[in-house]
């Protein structure tokens, strides 16, 4: 099994990324008028990338399985089935694998080797996760990882680090906060995490979105 590196790349938001952007766009125009790139095709793989990938898509998986046993059970029977229906990029030789948090097990989701990740539902991965510390340290100790993200479980939870690959990515099943009994999928989604779908965070009670 090869571990290619993406080469998914955006054009950010922010002043910060002002001079970014300018030299991606310059880019684009050099590759367009070379006729190495077609404008519209490049148009729409940026839409995609904005408006039908991103924590918003794995958060209202998340709300859908909170709510619906029958697509939770197809969710952690085979996720890359389960979630064509909201209409994502589906990558030929893609593997979706949902892992699903307990009282008793912990998920958490790295990539050691480069820094693959379930873009089709979480978007681009943070910075954080690309970094090495992270990297490492998520397998040596992932405790202390979590700590460093104001996340501490008890000392009988045991955590469960996955490694992404190229091939195989994974999302986290948070658990559902308590005092969200009768929510909408859609007022639940609001309570889940883009941290909390890589196992670095827990989702927000339900006070934090009253």
């Amino acid at each position: 099994m090869t571990h290619d590196h993406d080469h998914d790349e955006h054009h950010g938001h922010g002043s910060e990324l002002s001079e970014m952007q300018l030299r991606v766009r310059a880019l684009e125009t050099v590759l367009t008028e070379k006729g190495y790139i077609d404008p519209a095709a490049l148009d729409a793989l940026i839409e995609a990338y904005e408006t039908k990938t991103g924590p918003h898509i794995g958060a209202a998986i998340v709300a859908k399985a909170w709510a619906d046993p029958q697509f939770k059970k197809a969710l952690i029977g085979n996720a890359t089935e389960a979630v064509l229906s909201f209409g994502l990029i589906n990558r030929v030789g893609d593997h979706l694998i949902a892992v699903e948090n307990t009282p008793e097990l912990h998920n958490m989701i790295v990539c050691t080797l480069c820094s693959c990740y379930p873009w089709e539902v979480l978007g681009l991965p943070p910075v954080w996760y690309k970094s090495a510390p992270y990297r490492s340290r998520a397998v040596n100790d992932p405790r202390g990882v979590l700590a460093d993200f104001g996340v501490k479980l008890p000392t009988d939870t045991q955590i469960r680090v996955w490694d992404s690959t190229a091939e195989t990515r994974f999302i986290v099943l948070p658990m559902r906060p308590q005092g969200a009994e009768g929510w909408s999928e859609e007022k639940l989604a609001m309570l889940v995490t883009r941290d909390s779908m890589i196992g670095t965070g827990l989702a927000k009670s339900p006070s934090e979105v009253a």
